[in-house]
């Protein structure tokens, strides 16, 4: 398990996932529009590329902190006889319940907020928006799951399975691809869907402020934060006054958190 959940493979993973997702947006699109989309992609590519940099260098600190745990049986998992595959499925939830808190409050508080609307002011929703995040944003969230470890006592395997999971359902449920109602009813029973998602992606704000999950859908349910209905006619993906292609620059974007901006 260590080798097939090493960084090396998780990236390789989740690059075959995307190209895969990214082929399948031309053939079955939510949204019709593929105009120039290589293009428009560019500054999520750039951003993703600075993400995968920054969960590398972050690596370290998590490995140390995970061997030292195991070695010191230090943990909420430690203080219960658990087999082996309960303490990885029990570990995954803990770990994305932990991720629906981080992801809330980036968009509760006004600090997390400023670094979170680099994610939210794409204007066009798909595969490449899994992974268009601020550095910013990606050491709060190394930091909710340093803190998951530390608390439930994780050992490095369980976070490398559940941040292979969660990366690779970030890239479904964005994806511009279309699902078919009844199934994608069913199965956001479990997980959080392309159709679940996008109205977390909406202008506005009502909307923007719910279906937090991250892959388990059940976190919304608990939390009152669910939203069922959308209305992919009148849905506008963005942040009203990011639309400007200055706006939407990789530099611009690095900036952004730092910009004295009204939304």
């Amino acid at each position: 398990m260590q080798s097939l959940f090493s960084e090396q493979s998780r990236v390789m993973i989740l690059i075959v996932a995307c190209a895969l997702l990214w082929s399948l947006e031309s053939f079955v699109p939510l949204n019709g529009d593929a105009k120039d989309r290589f293009r428009r992609a560019v500054p999520n590519i750039a951003l993703t590329l600075l993400l995968v940099v920054t969960n590398l260098l972050l690596s370290f600190a998590s490995a140390q902190l995970a061997a030292l745990i195991q070695a010191k049986q230090f943990g909420l998992f430690f203080m219960i006889p658990l087999s082996p595959w309960m303490t990885l499925i029990l570990g995954i939830v803990a770990l994305d319940l932990f991720a629906y808190f981080a992801h809330s409050l980036l968009h509760k508080s006004w600090a997390g907020w400023q670094f979170h609307r680099v994610h939210h002011s794409d204007r066009d929703v798909n595969v490449t928006t899994a992974f268009r995040q601020h550095p910013g944003e990606t050491v709060w969230r190394v930091l909710w799951q340093v803190l998951a470890v530390a608390v439930f006592g994780l050992s490095l395997e369980v976070l490398a399975v559940y941040l292979t999971m969660s990366a690779l359902n970030a890239q479904f449920e964005h994806a511009n691809i279309k699902i078919d109602d009844s199934f994608d009813r069913w199965l956001r029973l479990v997980v959080v869907t392309p159709n679940m998602h996008k109205v977390h992606h909406s202008r506005q704000q009502i909307e923007t402020d719910t279906n937090y999950s991250n892959i388990f859908s059940i976190w919304d349910r608990i939390f009152g934060t669910y939203t069922r209905a959308v209305d992919f006619k009148r849905l506008r993906y963005g942040l009203d006054g990011f639309d400007a292609p200055d706006k939407q620059t990789v530099t611009a974007l690095l900036k952004l958190p730092f910009v004295n901006e009204t939304q």
